[in-house]
């Protein structure tokens, strides 16, 4: 019995490791399609105002866009293969280079407003089970609720008016120009690079500007961290082993921060992977909102362009970090609840 348990862990993580391949393949020809049915013509929607009829064709033709559609399909894979994620149209740089200079704010502000999630979304959906049917408990469900259903831009625009204008913060940006001057990029990650200069002041700064962005995409999913907590906590409550050990004189509050709260985040961790695609969703708009320098607001530059090729690039790299991040939470699943590996 020990060996076919052991077994089934490898097993279980090659199956979903393999996986990986179909998933991103599905991915990668959606994108590919969805952009190509698009109306009108991208080179001339990205720079049809600045080269004449011959500079477009000749554009058209280095870019391979006069070539038959199967053929791009097969370069588009074959590109993505070699981690070549095209080019943009309407200023020609590398999407790599894009997402090498842009992708570091947007990491920072999806791991901050993760962590906010986390941090605001765990107690309130254990206080909200411990002490069910309370005013408090409907008072933590209805602020869930308010907080997965409202429109993030909407909640970012009263963010930047009743608690940026009081209490000094910055509404937009990713630092001051001061910090930006002063900081030495050596990681791409702003929030990194100002801990590694030992700045106080432009670490302040950078999150002065990560706070309030951060709190407004946290906000997005710690309704869901909420209810998860909420109802598992409650299940877990009922169950024999909670009961033996209120038996025994174990204070319920102990038993519920020790027993129901440790099984009741196994819930938790299996829904992060799809949680991370709704931060990276969110986090367009919250971008867009608080003009903060990342993949989010690019893509938005780049789609009010018609520019497909950086659009393309840059929704692929969002879609396989989709996919890695499920099949790492996946595993991690399957080493704390050995019941998912069968």
């Amino acid at each position: 019995m020990a060996g076919t348990g052991s077994g089934s862990l490898p097993r279980y993580i090659a199956q979903r490791v393999l996986l990986v391949i179909p998933m991103i393949w599905v991915i990668l020809t959606l994108v590919f399609v969805v952009l190509r049915v698009a109306p009108g013509d991208p080179i001339s929607a990205a720079v049809g105002g600045k080269l004449d009829a011959d500079a477009l064709a000749q554009r058209r033709e280095a870019l391979g866009l006069n070539r038959p559609m199967i053929a791009q399909y097969w370069d588009y894979l074959s590109s993505v293969a070699h981690l070549d994620f095209g080019t943009t149209f309407s200023d020609n740089q590398p999407v790599l280079r894009v997402i090498r200079d842009n992708g570091g704010a947007t990491l920072s502000l999806t791991m901050a407003a993760f962590a906010i999630a986390l941090l605001v979304g765990i107690p309130l959906g254990l206080v909200a089970g411990r002490y069910r049917d309370s005013i408090g408990d409907v008072v933590i469900r209805l602020f869930g609720i308010l907080t997965y259903a409202a429109p993030i831009f909407f909640v970012g625009f009263l963010l930047q008016v009743y608690v940026a204008q009081p209490l000094g913060l910055p509404t937009g940006g990713a630092s001051s120009p001061m910090t930006a001057f002063l900081v030495t990029p050596r990681t791409h990650i702003l929030l990194i690079d100002v801990f590694l200069s030992g700045n106080s002041d432009a670490i302040l700064d950078v999150l002065k500007h990560l706070l309030l962005p951060a709190v407004t995409l946290g906000l997005l999913i710690c309704g869901v961290f909420i209810r998860l907590v909420r109802v598992n906590i409650l299940q877990t409550m009922q169950a024999d082993y909670v009961e033996a050990a209120e038996a025994r004189g174990i204070s319920r509050g102990k038993v519920t921060r020790h027993h129901a709260l440790r099984n009741a985040l196994v819930p938790v961790v299996t829904v992060i992977g799809l949680q991370f695609a709704m931060l990276l969703g969110g986090a367009v708009l919250t971008e867009s909102t608080f003009n903060w320098p990342g993949l989010g607001q690019k893509l938005v530059d780049y789609i009010n362009e018609r520019d497909y090729g950086a659009v393309q690039g840059i929704v692929t790299i969002f879609a396989i970090a989709v996919v890695v991040v499920s099949v790492v939470v996946d595993v991690v699943n399957a080493l704390i609840d050995p019941r998912v590996r069968y």
